[in-house]
C-alpha cells in the first residue's frame, strides 16, 4: 500500500461520488503501522470496527483523522467509543445508546439476516425515541453476486429514513458504493477498493 495509490484511488471515487458523500476508510484489515499511509493520501475519516483496535490506532494518530466506529457496538465498549469517535454507524441497542453522547446512526437489519447486527424495521422507533442523538441509518445488505442485488435494500434503508425525517445514511462499500451512492447514500465505507494499487 503506497500513499500514491492509496490518493489516486481516493481521488478518482471522491470524482465519481461528488462532494456531498463523505468517504470512510474502512481500516480493521489496516495494520497500526499503515496508518501513516492514509494520512500521506489525504483520507480524512476512518472508520474502526473493534473498540481495542481502535484504541490502538488512536493512541498513535489521534488527530491525524476523524474517527468513526463502524462496526457492531457492545454496551461495554459504548465508552470508549464516546471517548474517541465523532460518530457510530451501528447504534443498535438501547442498553449501548444509554452510554453514548455523540451522534450516532442506527444499524438497521433489513434483510432478516441472524449473522448481520442491527435492529429490525419495526423496532427502530423504539431506539430513535431512547436516543436523541440519531442522525440517520446504517445497513448492510446481504452477499450478492453484484452491486445491483444491494440496491432494494439501499432504497429501502432510504424510505425509512425519510419516514422518520433523517438525513444521513451509511450504506455502500467497495463492492456497492456506487449503487449506494444512486439510492442517496451520504457515507460509504470503503476499504479494499482504497487500499489496492
Amino acid at each position: 500500500m503506497s500513499p500514491e495509490a492509496v490518493r489516486a484511488n481516493l481521488e478518482r471515487i471522491r470524482a465519481e461520488v461528488g462532494a456531498d458523500v463523505t468517504i470512510v476508510a474502512a481500516t480493521k484489515y489496516v495494520a497500526p503501522e499503515d496508518l501513516g499511509v492514509l494520512a500521506a493520501s489525504g483520507v480524512e475519516v476512518v472508520g474502526e470496527n473493534r473498540a481495542q483496535d481502535l484504541e490502538r490506532k488512536h493512541a498513535a494518530y489521534g488527530d491525524a483523522f476523524r474517527w468513526h466506529f463502524i462496526g457492531h457496538l457492545q454496551s461495554n465498549k459504548a465508552k470508549v467509543v464516546d471517548g474517541i469517535c465523532e460518530l457510530v454507524h451501528s447504534l443498535a441497542s438501547e442498553s449501548a445508546a444509554r452510554r453514548l453522547t455523540i451522534p450516532a446512526l442506527v444499524e438497521v437489519n433489513l434483510s432478516g439476516e441472524a449473522s448481520k447486527s442491527g435492529v429490525p424495521p419495526a423496532e427502530l422507533p423504539v431506539l430513535l425515541a431512547a436516543y436523541p442523538h440519531v442522525r440517520g441509518l446504517m445497513t448492510m445488505p446481504p452477499a450478492a453476486s453484484d452491486s445491483e442485488g444491494s440496491r432494494q435494500y439501499f432504497r429501502r434503508l432510504r424510505e425509512l429514513a425519510g419516514a422518520h425525517g433523517l438525513q444521513e445514511l451509511s450504506m455502500g462499500t467497495s463492492q456497492d458504493y456506487r449503487v449506494a451512492v444512486e439510492e442517496g447514500a451520504t457515507l460509504i465505507r470503503l476499504g479494499s477498493i482504497l487500499f489496492e494499487p
